[in-house]
């Protein structure tokens, strides 16, 4: 018996008796008292005298289907997760439960590992002590856009449904994913960020599903993959739009059939793993452009969560300034420094196409330039609006070239100023026309002794 169960108790709604007793024995032995219904009215009555820490409903019966039986759930007892049993290949089904605010699915035949795994995450809901779900000291910012992203968190946290988070670079999407777990039922197992863009294509299968030794050259030794690693806990597919077409197709199997082959193995391995994704890219357009599977987009694309840009939110800057202030300077040991009126109105209407990732690059370069403990307008050294709009020929391409290229050409201004004072950091400091106390942070930062 599991701990935790003894006094749980769970509604299985079903109309065929065969499936309803194989249910109530596989609850029973998981030290879960259960309640039976054969229909749709049946259930309804049973909802109107008591509530249950889990529900359990076929998506088929006689009177309705389970979609009607969620809606209820969510309208009576808001806190009991609903999950479905769906036929056989019958994805689209439980794509509809999903968005109508089931917990989970549940395919029939139904395997009976895979049951107890969804009864156990979804009891975690209603058995445990109640987690705080504030994500204000997280997830910055008292806007109204970030409220709403806030309140959708802590309800998706509810869920297990699939979750691409859709955003511009530098809006925080692994940070609302990181939310997003922490504060649902499966935050005591991993969290396994991936960013997908970033391993090679001939090892990517290795990498997602394992292998086994002498599987290939080179495999000297059993692997697990990032499914097993992240097994009972959330896999974030960072950059999923990253991924090559032949993997698009592998990584579908493992998401519908919730197991795994590692490479070189003849056997699947069982998986529970919640799929959170995100990427910069407008994923629907590469969908129309046949760039990515229509058929895996909208097994990941569930539930859309759009994190705004910094642009649709300035009213949050003067507390994320304070925010990234602070954190910078206890880890360079050191009081903060605060932007002065004309700073604050400087960075209120800079359009931020780096989002909060290049505000906190932006006062992190600040602090190293500014004189005193008070941050002004020249220290930001934000563009020209013209300049905003174009990229110079010089400037390399890509996601972070932009940041890459200033900072390189930042190393070579100081390389250069050291060389020409003979390594006199004072001499280099007053050349560069900033503190000594700049340059040696700067020294620090890009790494030069």
């Amino acid at each position: 018996m599991e701990q935790g169960m003894q006094s749980a108790s769970a509604l299985v709604v079903d109309d065929e008796p065969d499936i309803r007793e194989l249910l109530e024995l596989t609850l029973g032995r998981m030290g879960i008292e259960t309640v039976s219904a054969p229909d749709l009215d049946s259930a309804r009555r049973i909802l109107e005298r008591r509530t249950f820490g889990l529900c359990l409903t076929d998506m088929r019966l006689p009177d309705g289907n389970g979609i009607e039986l969620v809606k209820l759930i969510q309208r009576l007892h808001p806190q009991t997760p609903v999950a479905v049993i769906t036929a056989y290949g019958s994805m689209e089904s439980a794509i509809e439960a999903l968005k109508a605010g089931a917990f989970d699915f549940v395919s029939k035949p139904v395997d009976l590992g895979v049951l107890r795994n969804l009864v156990s995450t979804a009891l975690q809901l209603s058995t445990r002590p109640a987690r705080d779900r504030r994500s204000r000291d997280q997830l910055l910012g008292e806007s109204q856009v970030m409220r709403t992203v806030r309140g959708r968190i802590a309800k998706l946290a509810r869920s297990q449904a699939p979750v691409y988070i859709s955003g511009e670079s530098g809006t925080g999407k692994e940070l609302v994913a990181r939310l997003i777990h922490d504060k649902g039922p499966r935050a005591d197992r991993p969290f396994i960020p991936v960013n997908c863009g970033a391993i090679p294509a001939e090892l990517m299968e290795s990498e997602f599903f394992g292998h086994r030794k002498g599987s290939f050259t080179g495999a000297v030794s059993d692997k697990e993959g990032l499914f097993q690693a992240a097994n009972g806990g959330t896999l974030f597919l960072d950059e999923v739009a990253e991924l090559p077409l032949h993997m698009q197709v592998k990584l579908l199997r493992a998401i519908q059939e919730k197991a795994v082959r590692p490479v070189g193995s003849q056997k699947e391995q069982p998986v529970d793993v919640r799929i959170l994704s995100a990427t910069h890219k407008d994923l629907a357009r590469l969908v129309r452009e046949n760039a990515f599977r229509q058929d895996l987009y909208y097994r990941i694309n569930v539930i859309e969560l759009k994190v705004p840009a910094l642009r649709e939110r300035l009213g949050d800057i003067p507390q994320l300034a304070d925010h990234f202030l602070g954190q910078i300077a206890s880890r360079w040991g050191m009081s903060a420094p605060h932007l002065s009126e004309a700073a604050m109105e400087a960075l209120k209407r800079y359009r931020f196409p780096g989002n909060v990732r290049e505000l906190e690059n932006i006062l992190e370069r600040a602090m190293t330039l500014c004189e005193g403990m008070v941050i002004q307008v020249e220290d930001l050294q934000l563009p020209e609006e013209d300049e905003e709009e174009t990229v110079p020929d010089e400037s390399p391409t890509g996601e972070h070239s932009l940041e890459d290229y200033l900072e390189h050409r930042e190393k070579e201004a100081i390389l250069r100023a050291l060389e020409q004072t003979r390594y006199n950091k004072t001499a280099a400091a007053k050349l560069l026309g900033i503190s000594f106390r700049a340059l040696r942070y700067r020294l620090k930062k890009l790494g030069i002794d």
